[in-house]
């Protein structure tokens, strides 16, 4: 079947095929790796209310490094004092609030 046989059926059965040439990179994003796509060529397909992506190209991973985060320092006094917790458990605290001292003190007082 030529390739022109191949896209009438495909409108026939009201699946669409469009190539995306602007696209050059895809980045996969895993919990523990990133899986990049350089030199990208993708194509989306539209079937059924449904979107799939065909994505060709080389592929590497890159491991996640774990960012150091830094605080402002009255920052963490602040939640030091008005919770009147340690230096640790401040820092802990405004990790897991995104480093927001409003939402570390929040967490802090539940």
């Amino acid at each position: 079947m030529n390739p022109r046989d191949v896209r009438r059926m495909m409108n026939q059965m009201g699946i669409k095929s469009t190539e995306m040439p602007d696209v050059k990179e895809v980045i996969l994003k895993g919990k523990d790796k990133d899986y990049i796509i350089e030199n990208a060529s993708v194509t989306m397909i539209e079937a059924q209310g449904q979107k799939t992506f065909q994505v060709l190209g080389t592929m590497k991973e890159k491991a996640k490094s774990v960012a150091v985060q830094e605080f402002d320092e009255e920052d963490i006094k602040l939640v030091m004092g008005q919770c009147n917790v340690s230096r640790e458990k401040a820092i802990e605290a405004l990790k897991k609030a995104d480093g927001e001292p409003a939402q570390a003190i929040i967490d802090l007082g539940n």
